[in-house]
């Protein structure tokens, strides 16, 4: 007698929660009027508070800690992390630099523990529950990063974490062009997502299979939904995309469209968070 498929669940999450006021919006809106189920606070961007009061009255969305370290503000002062930021507080913005330096300059390695600690420090002072860890841009997989985050994980208090990685040949029968940057994003987080996974299994830190977007590169509209949702494979998956009210409002308008949400239940996809898993 043949076994069931495990049910398809996906977690439907926002990153850059707390960057703009747009985004704030945006979050909300998905969550109540449509099928976002989580979003990743930024904790040292400017609107971060607007975005934990938001959260509070929105006890079913599950919050995570985006962590940043570049394109965005540190936690640290710069006289607590000077080889990671300049005199205003900015993380450099050049994503190559930063993976390059982080990876070969091992004095700055107890800077980014510090640094990862108070970020971590900032998410509790809010008085959420922690709901799952990523990275902005993905860092959290960097080597020296994801090794600090597993030496700490208990302490830090780390129980699910994205594992960035997508499939290149779905992603080949939903959207055309932009080859280089698909096929050098599926590459490099597929190694990655393999070196991570061993430590995130022996740590029990719970994680999705599969998470989808990557390949998207901040164009998951509604016309890429409704073709990944009947490709979704059995299991855990996740969504994830940067909805905001103006830059990205194609993205937002997808989350809320009656469509994608009628396709999910028609498909009986169960939308979950993170916590869920």
């Amino acid at each position: 007698m043949e076994r069931p498929e495990p049910a398809r669940r996906l977690v439907v999450n926002a990153d850059d929660f707390g960057r703009s006021g747009s985004i704030n919006a945006a979050v909300i809106r998905a969550h109540r009027e449509g099928v976002l189920t989580t979003a990743s606070l930024m904790v040292n961007e400017p609107d971060c508070a607007a975005a934990v009061a938001l959260a509070r009255d929105n006890p079913r969305l599950g919050v995570g800690l985006h962590l940043t370290f570049l394109m965005g503000h540190a936690a640290l002062s710069p006289r607590e992390i000077p080889g990671l930021i300049n005199r205003q507080g900015e993380f450099s913005n050049s994503p190559v630099g930063v993976g390059f330096r982080y990876f070969f300059q091992r004095g700055l390695r107890g800077q980014l523990r510090a640094e990862i600690h108070a970020q971590f420090a900032r998410f509790r002072a809010t008085g959420l529950t922690l709901d799952h860890v990523n990275g902005h841009l993905h860092l959290h997989l960097h080597p020296v990063v994801f090794s600090i985050l597993m030496e700490d994980a208990k302490t830090l208090g780390i129980q699910h974490m994205r594992l960035t990685r997508d499939c290149l040949a779905r992603s080949r029968r939903m959207a055309r062009g932009r080859w280089l940057y698909r096929i050098s994003h599926a590459l490099i987080y597929e190694l990655l997502s393999r070196r991570a996974r061993p430590d995130l299994i022996r740590r029990k830190i719970r994680h999705a299979q599969i998470s989808f977007g990557l390949l998207q590169d901040s164009r998951v509209d509604e016309d890429y939904l409704l073709k990944l949702l009947p490709e979704l494979p059995p299991g855990d998956s996740e969504l994830y995309s940067h909805p905001s009210l103006d830059k990205f409002r194609p993205e937002f308008e997808a989350l809320v469209s009656p469509r994608v949400k009628s396709l999910a239940a028609r498909l009986g996809i169960k939308l979950i968070r993170y916590q869920d898993l």
